[in-house]
């Protein structure tokens, strides 16, 4: 299974194997999955690993 690393609502950053309707792009990126850190239901967005390495 691939991963995809998401950013939660509250700014948490973590891997998903399970990031449902990837490709739907109607929908927008985002989608609900619940955080690790929080252990709720957030909205989560995908990404981009660039942007993880600056910081």
């Amino acid at each position: 299974m691939e991963r995809t690393v998401v950013r939660c609502a509250e700014g948490h950053v973590f891997s998903t194997t399970s990031f449902p309707m990837q490709q739907a792009e109607r929908l927008g990126p985002g989608r609900l999955v619940r955080c690790p850190k929080c252990a709720r239901l957030r909205s989560a967005v995908p990404v981009a690993l660039e942007t993880l390495e600056r910081q």
